[in-house]
């Protein structure tokens, strides 16, 4: 390979692991493939620039110790400034706001009869006394017109059993 072949492998090493890594921070969720071949990229082109390993290898060392020493400095700043308190939410959800908890409003609902609107497979729609609501089933298939009761509440989801009449 020719001098001026390695450059152009260099940079284009460079650029793709760039661009890796900026499609996993707004692409991509977590940390996977994506950010590990954009470190990879970007240390293998840097070592492809160097005229020896050993001035790679210094680069990268002089590197990684300026990360470390930004991301210190930008952490003392950031507590400083107080900027963490400005990117954080300092209200509560009080009742005397308005908030009112779904569970003790759901809980009302319990020993209730009403039809399942959708296929209960096992959740769908149900209307209770003329509110449609989101219900779960314990499992089970219930059709659509079925006549249903309303058995427990857990958290948030009202579990619902087919009415079977004897």
């Amino acid at each position: 390979m020719t001098p001026q072949l390695f450059v152009w492998a260099s940079v284009l090493l460079l650029f793709l692991g760039i661009a890796a890594l900026i499609m996993e921070i707004f692409i991509l969720p977590g940390f996977g493939i994506a950010g590990i071949a954009g470190i990879v990229f970007l240390v293998w082109g840097i070592m492809l620039l160097a005229v020896d390993f050993t001035q790679a290898t210094m680069a990268l060392a002089w590197a990684l110790a300026a990360t470390v020493a930004f991301i210190f400095l930008a952490l003392k700043l950031f507590k400083r400034l107080d900027i963490w308190q400005r990117l954080t939410l300092r209200t509560k959800q009080q009742n005397e706001a308005g908030y009112v908890a779904p569970q003790s409003e759901l809980s009302m609902h319990i020993g209730k009869t009403g039809v399942a609107l959708t296929t209960l497979r096992p959740s769908g729609v149900a209307d209770i006394f003329g509110q449609r609501i989101d219900v779960i089933t314990e499992g089970e298939f219930i059709p659509a017109g079925t006549a249903i009761e309303v058995t427990r509440v857990v958290g948030v989801r009202i579990v619902v059993r087919a009415i079977t009449k004897l």
